[in-house]
């Protein structure tokens, strides 16, 4: 998978936070051996789902899809997070997970 990047076009208006995303959290956590891209994945998208912030949900399960994740593990740890994190969320949360299966035509 190609190094993950933060929205260029953003540059113009938060050149540093733009910065340290390329660079901290893209170019050093998520390099970081202890945990695999797959396994971030599954983190990073639990995590987003539970705090509803569903603006960078669809991205990042693009992302989990191309760590490895089948559309089959997110449901299962989306259905999981239903009862941690509210019906709500998850509900959203799959949504968002068709749209991009959808779109990818990953079912």
């Amino acid at each position: 998978m190609p190094k993950q990047s933060a929205p260029q076009e953003l540059a113009a208006i938060a050149p540093k936070l733009v910065e340290v995303t390329d660079d901290v959290l893209f170019g050093d956590i998520w390099e970081r051996p202890d945990l695999s891209p797959r396994d971030r994945s599954l983190v990073t998208v639990s995590v987003l789902a539970a705090l509803y912030r569903t603006e960078q949900l669809g991205y990042h399960l693009g992302v989990a899809l191309d760590n490895g994740l089948s559309v089959e593990e997110l449901s299962e740890a989306i259905t999981h997070l239903a009862f941690y994190a509210g019906w709500p969320n998850a509900m959203t949360a799959v949504s968002r997970l068709k749209e991009v299966a959808d779109a990818r035509d990953a079912r």
